[in-house]
């Protein structure tokens, strides 16, 4: 697994050899999805006396 291939940026070989990374950075991914809309609701304001 570990040739290299012509093409491949280094974080599609860092990827293809270490599988387990991409649930990794997956996940990662999807909760800073889910944090945006709550800070996103916390950054609102209230105008009026």
């Amino acid at each position: 697994m570990s040739e290299k291939r012509t093409g491949d940026s280094a974080v599609a070989t860092y990827l293809a050899e270490h599988p387990k990374m991409t649930g990794v950075l997956f996940t990662t991914l999807l909760l800073l999805t889910q944090a945006q809309a709550v800070v996103a609701a916390h950054g609102s304001s209230t105008t009026g006396p």
